[in-house]
């Protein structure tokens, strides 16, 4: 593993904490340079990471982006998975997860294992896995989505396999909206779920819509029904802060994690954002990164993201067939503040 050597700041006891984040953040810059890294930040992060970020955005978007970047070094700031995703599309490149310890509850609740069964309790029917699984997971199956494009994606399944029943992993929910808008498909759907999504309370949705009446109710559809149903518009996560932006409205309630947000009213001030249950719309994973660890990575102290080459190889496939699908591709990505 290789490692860099930090640059000479002033003593940290000699700075005030503003002036340490600010010697932070050009120690990052020069190391990304001395490095030739690109920085990834997920919009769920932390409002000071998502800045220090070369690009922010969903993770098939950024690690698309990342892959057609002359970068040798990625740090992905996410989730584990998000960081396996780059490295499948980027084999050559050395990837680290700028938190190890951040993981996914949703992407923890099948195991290679558990679909491996699955798929024999279902012999014959393919596999649509979305992108918040782990590598060896996604080996198993046939095809791979996100929010974005699960309605395509399954839709494409059926078609290309001639088979109107479908196993979807891991997410119930989106599975649950993918079914609404595909009714003459059958999805056996795996009983996996968003903790931070599902914490959201449709009361509190009703007491601000109360008070602000415009609002627009703007929803992810990893949340549950009694969400979805009080949605005006339901989109994954570029697609809620694409038409929170292009909408005239001035006042959204944004169902989903509340970094999506605050990354909005920091780019639109002159409108209003708010997250329902705020206080538990908070996904403690994502918020486990922060710019110290973006340094440590860039260092090299972080140990890389491997996966082994016949497990990669078949991942990449269920990538590629997803890819297959006309327009299927990662969410727009956005330029950090200090990148």
């Amino acid at each position: 593993m290789s490692t860099a050597q930090p640059s000479v700041s002033p003593p940290a006891n000699l700075l005030s904490p503003a002036e340490r984040k600010q010697q932070l953040i050009r120690d990052i810059k020069a190391l990304k340079k001395e490095r030739n890294a690109v920085i990834l930040a997920h919009l769920y992060e932390r409002i000071e990471v998502q800045d220090v970020a070369d690009y922010h955005g969903d993770s098939l978007g950024l690690s698309q982006l990342a892959a057609s970047t002359d970068a040798e070094v990625i740090v992905f700031c996410g989730v584990h998975f998000m960081a396996e995703t780059a490295k499948l599309l980027s084999p050559a490149k050395t990837v680290y997860l700028a938190n190890p310890n951040a993981g996914c509850p949703m992407a923890d609740m099948i195991t290679r294992e558990e679909l491996v069964q699955f798929k024999a309790e279902n012999p014959g029917l393919p596999v649509v896995a979305y992108v918040n699984t782990a590598a060896d997971v996604k080996a198993e199956a046939d095809y791979c989505c996100t929010s974005a494009n699960a309605v395509e994606v399954v839709a494409f399944a059926a078609k290309e396999t001639g088979s109107n029943r479908i196993l979807f992993v891991p997410d119930k929910h989106l599975g649950a909206y993918v079914q609404s808008q595909l009714p003459q498909v059958e999805l056996i759907c795996w009983e996996g779920f968003c903790p931070t999504h599902l914490r959201m309370n449709p009361d509190d949705v009703i007491k601000l819509k109360k008070e602000y009446p415009d609002a627009e109710i703007l929803v992810h559809p990893e949340c549950d029904q009694p969400m979805k149903d009080m949605a005006d518009f339901i989109g994954s996560t570029t697609a809620i802060v694409k038409r929170a932006k292009e909408s005239k409205a001035r006042t959204f309630i944004v169902c989903t994690e509340d970094g999506v947000s605050q990354r909005l009213s920091q780019d639109c001030p002159e409108k209003l954002f708010f997250t329902p249950t705020r206080a538990s719309a908070v996904c403690p994973n994502m918020k486990l990164t922060r710019l110290e660890n973006i340094y440590k990575s860039l260092l090299g102290q972080n140990e890389e993201i491997t996966i082994p080459e016949e497990v990669a190889e078949k991942a990449r496939h269920c990538i590629d067939s997803m890819m297959r699908v006309a327009g299927s591709k990662g969410g727009p990505v956005m330029a950090g503040k200090h990148g």
